[in-house]
């Protein structure tokens, strides 16, 4: 009697140590769209040397990007998600590329104000002034959330272009979007 009212007794104190109020949980955006705009500064601009002597070196990469980008994933852990999607790149005159994207999402802090860590891959699916060419990249940043379902993010883009000819850049520059997310619940917003 006594092995079974402290077995009892332990498994209550177990369950009532490990288990979590609804309030408490971390919470997680499940399926989300997130469309964002970057702009760039190319800090590895090199010059394509002459193969003639009336002609000056001419870069291969301008100075400046922009791109938009469409991804949609499923936030399955409160500190992990994982995207998928589409990114139109200008990296310079004739240069159009668009990039199929995979994209692994870390998020610190889920709910109000998420500071995120993104990390993205891409392979050029278009036929541009190059062609199969991909790029790798990160944005670091925080989402700020607006309504029930909506969240503003902003954040610092980091990314390197591989293109032919060894033609490539590495650019830094600022990220602004929004994630339109399924869970109502995930921010103050969604809790009446």
């Amino acid at each position: 009697m006594k092995i079974n009212l402290s077995l009892f007794f332990t498994c209550f104190a177990f369950i009532c140590v490990f288990s979590q109020n609804e309030e408490e949980k971390k919470r997680k955006m499940d399926f989300y769209f997130n469309p964002s705009f970057n702009l760039g500064f190319n800090i590895n601009k090199k010059s394509e040397p002459s193969h003639s002597q009336y002609i000056e070196t001419q870069s291969v990469l301008g100075k400046f990007t922009y791109g938009i980008t469409a991804i949609g994933g499923y936030n399955f852990l409160p500190n992990f998600a994982v995207g998928t999607g589409i990114k139109y790149s200008f990296v310079q005159d004739n240069y159009h590329l668009i990039y199929w994207v995979i994209q692994p999402k870390i998020i610190f802090s889920p709910g109000e104000r998420p500071f995120y860590i993104d990390l993205n891959y891409g392979k050029q699916l278009n036929h541009s002034a190059v062609s199969d060419t991909e790029f790798w990249g990160g944005r670091i940043g925080m989402q700020v959330s607006y309504s029930k379902g909506l969240s503003q993010e902003g954040g610092i883009v980091l990314e390197s272009h591989k293109l032919k000819y060894g033609a490539d850049g590495f650019f830094i520059g600022l990220s602004y979007g929004i994630t339109i997310f399924s869970n109502k619940n995930y921010t103050a917003y969604g809790r009446d």
